[in-house]
C-alpha cells in the first residue's frame, strides 16, 4: 500500500487494473448512449441504388448539349417515377422521365434537373442550357459503401451511429453491460432528500451529483444509501453493495484524522489498500482499495472534491469498466484569463470555462474554488491544473486543462 501519491500515479494505478466487461444485445432503439461491442461494418451501399435528389426530370445530359435560352431542347416524357417505385422503362435518346425526390434513376439517364429550372407540358419538358452527364444524381453508395466502418469496439453508440445502423435494417446492436456502481454515503450529519432538515445535518447532495456523472460515463448507478460514521456499520454496507455491484464508492469519512472511517471499514473486509491519500488539492482525501476484484473507491465528503477526485483520479478505470476505449479527457493548453494570487503546494485543480477571445483558448475560472462549493461545478467544463510547486501565476499565463467530455 502507498499511503499518499501523486495524482496521476493514483489514476493510472486505477487504471491498470484488471476488468472484464460482459456484452449484451439490446434493440436498436434502447442503443443511445451505449458503448459499442464490436465493431460494425456496412453490409449494403447507401444509398441503395442511384436516385434524385429533388423533384424534377431524369434524362441523357448529352441530348441537351445544344440548349439555349432561346433555342431550347425539349424531350418526350416517358414516365412519373414516383419513390418507392422501380422505373418501368430506360430513358432513351431525346426522352425524359419525371421523377420525384429519392425515386430510382431509370437506365439510360445520367443527369436530373429541377422542374423549376424547366418549362413542361403533359407530354414533354424543355431545357434551356446544357446539362452534363452525371449532373445532379445520388449515386449509389455515395454515403456509405459496403466494408465501410460504422462503429468500433468502445466507442459511444450516438444518434449518427444509430441512424446508420437503420440505414443498414439493423434492429439490434451489440453493447457493453452497465457496471453497476453503489454510491454510499456516510456520515452522522447526513440528511436524506425530501425528510424534514434537522438542526446540524446536511441534505445528502453527493449521492445525486456523483450518480448523475456516473450514468453519463455509462454506468449504472445505485444508491446504497446513508451510513453513520462506524467503521463495522459502513464495512457491513460495503460488504453488502460489493455482493450486488461491480464497483462502490463511497463519499465522507476519507480524511486522515480521526474520521477515517472508509479506509479502516476497507480493511475489516479484507480489502487491499491501494492508496490512502493523493496529492491533490482539493479531491485528494481518495482512499483506494479492491476487494474480490472489485473497487472500493473512498471520496471525499465536500461535495466538490469528491467530484475532481471521481474526475481526475477516478473516471479513466471507470469508462474502461464501461468498455469505454477513449478513456482520458482530451488535454488542451490554456490561457489564464485572471491571475491565480496563490502558491501551489499540492497539485491545484480549477474549475473552469473554455472560452474564445481574439484567436485564443482562456481558461475562465469559476467563482468559487472550496472544497464545498458545487456551484462551482454548474458549467465548468474544464479542469484546469496548477502544478505542484507553482507560484502565484499572472493572467495569460499557459496552463494544462482536461475537457469534461463524459
Amino acid at each position: 500500500m502507498k499511503k499518499t501519491i501523486k495524482t496521476q500515479e493514483a489514476c493510472e494505478m486505477l487504471y491498470n487494473l484488471s476488468v472484464t466487461v460482459a456484452a449484451e444485445r439490446v434493440s436498436l432503439r434502447d442503443a443511445i448512449g451505449r458503448v459499442a461491442a464490436e465493431d460494425v461494418a456496412a453490409k449494403i451501399p447507401v444509398p441503395t441504388f442511384d436516385r434524385s435528389p429533388y423533384d424534377g426530370y431524369a434524362f441523357r445530359g448529352l441530348d441537351t448539349q445544344s440548349a439555349r435560352r432561346d433555342a431550347p431542347v425539349a424531350l418526350d416524357l416517358t414516365e412519373e417515377i414516383p419513390a418507392g417505385v422501380w422505373p418501368g422503362r430506360p430513358v432513351k435518346s431525346g426522352e425524359a422521365a419525371k421523377i420525384l425526390t429519392g425515386a430510382p434513376i431509370p437506365d439510360g439517364a445520367d443527369a436530373t434537373i429541377k422542374y423549376e429550372d424547366t418549362e413542361f407540358t403533359d407530354k414533354t419538358v424543355s431545357i434551356f442550357s446544357p446539362v452534363q452527364p452525371n449532373t445532379d444524381i445520388a449515386r449509389a453508395g455515395s454515403d456509405v459503401m459496403p466494408g465501410e466502418e460504422l462503429s468500433s469496439d468502445g466507442t459511444l453508440i450516438t444518434a449518427p451511429v444509430i441512424s446508420s445502423f437503420a440505414n443498414q435494417g439493423f434492429t439490434h446492436a451489440e453493447v457493453y453491460r452497465k457496471p453497476i456502481i453503489t454510491v454510499i454515503s456516510t456520515g452522522t450529519e447526513l440528511c436524506d432528500v425530501g425528510t424534514p432538515l434537522r438542526r446540524a445535518a446536511i441534505y445528502n447532495s453527493n449521492v445525486y451529483t456523483l450518480s448523475a456523472y456516473l450514468t453519463a460515463a455509462g454506468a449504472a448507478a445505485a444508491d446504497g444509501g446513508c451510513v453513520p460514521d462506524e467503521p463495522g456499520k459502513i464495512a457491513d454496507r460495503i460488504g453488502r453493495a460489493l455482493e450486488t455491484s461491480d464497483m462502490v464508492i463511497t463519499t465522507g469519512g476519507a480524511s486522515v484524522g480521526d474520521y477515517d472511517w472508509v479506509t479502516t471499514s476497507a480493511r475489516q473486509l479484507g480489502a487491499d489498500i491501494l492508496f490512502w491519500k493523493v496529492l491533490l488539492r482539493p479531491g485528494g482525501a481518495i482512499m483506494a482499495a479492491v476487494k474480490d476484484g472489485k473497487v472500493i473507491l473512498g471520496l471525499s465528503g465536500n461535495p466538490a472534491a469528491a467530484v475532481i477526485g471521481l474526475l481526475r483520479v477516478a473516471m479513466p478505470f471507470i469508462k474502461k469498466l464501461c468498455g469505454r476505449s477513449e478513456l482520458y479527457f482530451p488535454e488542451i493548453r490554456v490561457a489564464l484569463k485572471e491571475p491565480f494570487r496563490k502558491e501551489s503546494q499540492k497539485l491545484r485543480i480549477l474549475r473552469g470555462r473554455l472560452e474564445i477571445a481574439d484567436s485564443r483558448a482562456y481558461f475562465a475560472a469559476g467563482s468559487g474554488q472550496g472544497s464545498e462549493t458545487l456551484s462551482s461545478l454548474a458549467g465548468c467544463d474544464l479542469l484546469g491544473e496548477i502544478p505542484l510547486g507553482s507560484p502565484p501565476l499572472p493572467a495569460g499565463t499557459l496552463i494544462k486543462a482536461y475537457r469534461i467530455i463524459l
